[in-house]
């Protein structure tokens, strides 16, 4: 009878260990996920806007109402990610994640010159050619440095209320991810 108790319980522990390692790894062999949709909705370097407005259940996911949030897709092999917008608003955040949607950089408005959005995703690599020379126009870039190949961006603004909605509507209408 012990013997019967001990292979049971055995089992059991077994079989829950099995079903908490399939969840844990469910996320990494998906193929439904926040890239799979990003790769439908849009090419690389192409901004989708995230939110209530994504016909994609993925991409559409209720965010908070005080935020506008958009990303797009890129591959450092291609160059640098360059992100720029043309209109200030009254905060801004960015957040770089690798393929499986693990986060590797944050930064917002308070680390910026002058509170605007220019910004740069690198590698190491490329970090080291820009420190060689470093073109003007890139002089006030923030920059990201990661060791992901392909990743995202999501870019959020806040809206402080409904007033502000038409300037952090401009902000996404002239925010740009390009590779250089």
């Amino acid at each position: 009878m012990l013997k019967l108790l001990h292979a049971l319980m055995l089992g059991l522990f077994g079989a829950a260990a099995v079903h908490i390692a399939i969840l844990f790894l469910l996320p990494t062999y998906s193929e439904r996920d926040v890239w799979a949709a990003m790769a439908e909705e849009a090419d690389p370097y192409a901004l989708v806007r995230l939110g209530k407005g994504n016909a994609n259940p993925l991409l559409a996911e209720e965010q908070n109402p005080f935020f506008e949030t958009a990303a797009c897709r890129f591959d450092l092999e291609n160059g640098m990610v360059r992100l720029t917008a043309a209109e200030r608003v009254p905060f801004w955040s960015f957040s770089v994640y690798d393929r499986d949607g693990f986060n590797v950089f944050n930064a917002n408005d308070r680390s910026a010159t002058n509170s605007e959005l220019d910004a740069l995703v690198v590698n190491a690599a490329q970090l080291l050619e820009l420190r060689k020379g470093v073109p003007e126009t890139l002089a006030s870039s923030l920059i990201a440095q990661t060791t992901i190949g392909e990743g995202m961006v999501v870019i959020r603004a806040f809206v402080p209320d409904e007033s502000w909605r038409i300037i952090v509507e401009r902000f996404f209408e002239g925010l740009r991810c390009e590779a250089l």
